[in-house]
């Protein structure tokens, strides 16, 4: 049929692999196929254009520009937890020293949020995390056993492949011991013949040989 692939390897039963040079003459094979072959099909002509910038966000492109241009990393802004008085020239000004109370209980409640964060995570980080550890526990156990169920089949395909490759090559062997002994038997019949066909032309050749035998 076309299109069929014949294999005719068997691996489990076909001898002379570990030979000396057998394996440098697989690779030099191998290396004179992959010179020899140009492809002729573009196979990822089906797939869109690569966009290597699908997953950027603006941060990440603008950190991408940074390094492009050498430019140095912005340092830690701690502006946003000073509490400047106002300035010189605004001291007498109320609205100046309402902006800076508003800054000061701004930074209070950060501070009470930060510490209600730990006071949170003090009582439920624990148990949360144990959760955390027991689902990735049974992730691993889940994804344990389907790697066991893979190397399972796989042992049985090898197993099935074994269990066939050595059938064949008893049925092989069989036929080849079938073979030899055919052969053996032609070239005997053939030996046979040609003495046969000797001997009739050794009669015609001498009729008193041939006299004596009637």
């Amino acid at each position: 049929m076309a299109g069929e692939v014949v294999v005719d390897a068997l691996p489990y039963i076909d001898q002379g692999y570990d030979e000396p040079g057998v394996r440098e003459a697989a690779f030099a094979m191998v290396e004179e196929e992959c010179r020899r072959y140009r492809p002729t099909k573009n196979y990822l002509e089906h797939l869109p254009p690569l966009n290597v910038s699908s997953f950027e966000t603006p941060m990440i492109h603008n950190e991408f520009e940074r390094l492009q241009n050498r430019l140095p990393m912005d340092t830690l802004s701690m502006k946003r937890y000073e509490l400047p008085p106002p300035p010189s020239g605004k001291l007498n000004e109320v609205s100046a020293w309402l902006e800076c109370v508003d800054n000061s209980q701004a930074q209070l409640e950060h501070q009470a949020v930060r510490i209600l964060n730990l006071q949170l995570m003090l009582e439920y980080c624990c148990p949360a995390w144990q959760r955390y550890l027991q689902t990735l526990t049974d992730l691993e156990k889940i994804a344990s056993k389907k790697l066991a169920d893979l190397r399972q089949a796989l042992q049985e395909v090898n197993w099935q492949r074994k269990s066939l490759q050595t059938k064949g090559g008893d049925q092989l062997k069989n036929l080849e011991a079938k073979w030899v002994a055919l052969v053996s038997h032609n070239y005997e019949i053939e030996q046979a013949c040609c003495m046969a066909e000797e001997y009739l032309t050794q009669l015609k050749q001498n009729p008193l040989l041939q006299q004596s035998q009637q």
